[in-house]
């Protein structure tokens, strides 16, 4: 397949992901147009139809699903290959693309980019925020080269390094400061506030509180702990936060916040990894700047 090129390819694969010309021309930084044209060029390299065009976004023809596949498949061997370069070259540089947990990002991130850049001056620290989940997918895909997120993941092709734990406390609203903290079981009989479905810590705070995810129907939800905490400010209801988030959201918030009773809920915060990755050695060495940050934070807290 002569003129086929890793450009073709790219962009192939970001609008297989988007399904969409003009979504899949931004993530690749070029105009519409441009991509309209490199996807002609492959469809006429290939000698058939790749996509199917019409409407509002694009469908993948039977050809092209298969062509996807295999393209996500090169992409990742490739971007493999760059990291075995950098492997063999002293120092840890260049780009590092770290995902983490939305639970985690505000309030630890800024401290671990601090770190990473004093003690490696040439890295390169890509993060991205998104849910567990996601981050697990673009790992696979090698889209991403490690993840901070809540353990375990229990995925056979990842590396788990479990880096320190947190407890997670009962926010309520500031009048409720003084009175008994009510047992973890029994705050199901509260007006409990959780997290959007598809956040870990969602699934988290029902697991503490003993309810079914087919009896959350009547509970209410926000996008972030920064609004769970303000619902609570405005006396709608109570909810958890995990401790690295006190400081941060009680700035802003009349609330009051409480240590649960003992045994305490917790949660352990990790960094994962392919296996496969040529860079999975030094890995080590970030999870330990990561864990370092956790512990200094938690260090500092008032809580």
């Amino acid at each position: 397949m002569n003129g086929l090129s890793m450009k073709h390819l790219r962009y192939f694969d970001a609008l297989a992901r988007l399904g969409h010309f003009g979504r899949a021309a931004e993530a690749c930084s070029i105009s519409q147009p441009a991509l309209s044209v490199q996807i002609k060029e492959l469809e006429d390299l290939v000698g058939a139809p790749l996509v199917e065009r019409g409407g509002r976004r694009i469908r993948l023809t039977g050809l092209g699903e298969e062509f996807a596949a295999r393209t996500r498949t090169i992409l990742s061997a490739v971007d493999e290959l760059e990291d075995l370069g950098r492997a063999a070259h002293g120092p840890l540089a260049g780009r590092l693309r770290l995902g983490i947990i939305p639970t985690v990002a505000p309030y630890l991130l800024p401290d671990i980019i601090k770190a990473l850049a004093r003690l490696y001056p040439g890295l390169d620290p890509r993060p991205r925020e998104a849910i567990t989940q996601r981050l697990i997918e673009d790992l696979a895909e090698a889209k991403l080269d490690a993840a901070i997120v809540a353990l375990p993941i229990s995925e056979p092709a990842l590396e788990e390094v479990p880096l320190f734990e947190e407890e997670f406390v009962l926010v309520r609203p500031l009048e409720d400061m003084g009175k008994p903290v009510p047992a973890s079981e029994r705050l199901h009989e509260m007006r409990l506030l959780l997290l959007e479905e598809g956040h870990c810590f969602r699934d988290q705070a029902l697991s503490v509180c003993n309810i079914t995810a087919a009896s959350t129907r009547d509970l209410m939800e926000g996008s972030s702990l920064s609004t769970l905490v303000q619902m609570v400010g405005a006396g709608i209801g109570v909810t958890l936060i995990p401790q690295m988030a006190v400081d941060t959201e009680m700035r802003s918030s009349t609330v009051c916040v409480s240590r649960l009773a003992e045994p305490r809920p917790s949660r352990t915060i990790g960094m994962v990894w392919r296996k496969t990755n040529p860079l999975a050695a030094r890995f080590s060495d970030i999870a330990e700047i990561v864990r370092d940050t956790g512990l200094e934070k938690k260090s500092r807290m008032a809580f």
